[in-house]
């Protein structure tokens, strides 16, 4: 499986999100992390469905989007583009997750469920046959450029050897805190998808950083 890079917008300059979308793109980005908050499920409010359809007819490179939201059924289907490919929900906001994760493939996306840092990988003991990701979250969400929970890799080595015995074609994602070092770090250990933020869009060469990312997601075994 090919180790995916998924720059995260909520650190982007909104003054110039085309051009630096382009940037990252030249860099060797698979995929454009959105990440949508609704200022309940955490603390921060970002943005919602008008600006996602006005990227889908801006961007070549398909969505990742990211729900941090409550009762997040009702808008999933808001947030479903041409570029949509993959929407992941929080285990802790879906009241009933195997449903929502059954709503969000019945557009033809891949279904992902995000779990916070202190929330146990066993909350996925029976819902495997209907997950196509699992999103790490490394800090808690809410916030970019927070520093990175070291308990997060542990957690990573952990789901790894689930994925082996439940379900070898799931895509293994983090986001929080995730430099290019870590990263090569965590993708040695198993890690299928990188959501970056302040570290690629603080840099002044936004596609030179993600050449960087690249060259260590690209060199794990």
């Amino acid at each position: 499986m090919k180790k995916l890079l998924a720059p995260s917008l909520l650190s982007a300059d909104f003054g110039k999100l085309t051009e630096q979308i382009e940037q990252v793109r030249r860099g060797g980005a698979d995929l454009l992390h959105l990440d949508i908050m609704d200022g309940h499920f955490v603390p921060d409010i970002t943005y919602g469905p008008p600006v996602i359809r006005s990227l889908a007819k801006s961007s070549s490179l398909p969505f990742d989007i990211h729900l941090m939201i409550e009762q997040p059924d009702q808008l999933i289907p808001h947030f479903i583009t041409e570029r949509t490919e993959m929407l992941t929900v929080h285990a802790e906001a879906a009241i009933h997750l195997q449903r929502t994760l059954r709503l969000i493939r019945s557009f033809n996306v891949k279904a992902g469920v995000a779990l916070n840092p202190a929330t146990p990988l066993s909350v996925l003991d029976y819902i495997w046959e209907d997950l196509d990701l699992i999103l790490l979250m490394s800090v808690n969400p809410g916030y970019a450029g927070q520093s990175f929970i070291p308990s997060a890799q542990r957690k990573l080595v952990e789901l790894v050897e689930l994925k082996k015995r439940w379900k070898p074609d799931l895509i293994i994602a983090m986001d929080g805190g995730l430099d290019v070092e870590r990263s090569g770090q965590l993708c040695q250990c198993g890690l299928d998808m990188v959501i970056a933020g302040s570290a690629i869009f603080a840099a002044e060469d936004l596609t030179a950083r993600c050449l960087e990312f690249r060259h260590v997601i690209d060199a794990a075994i």
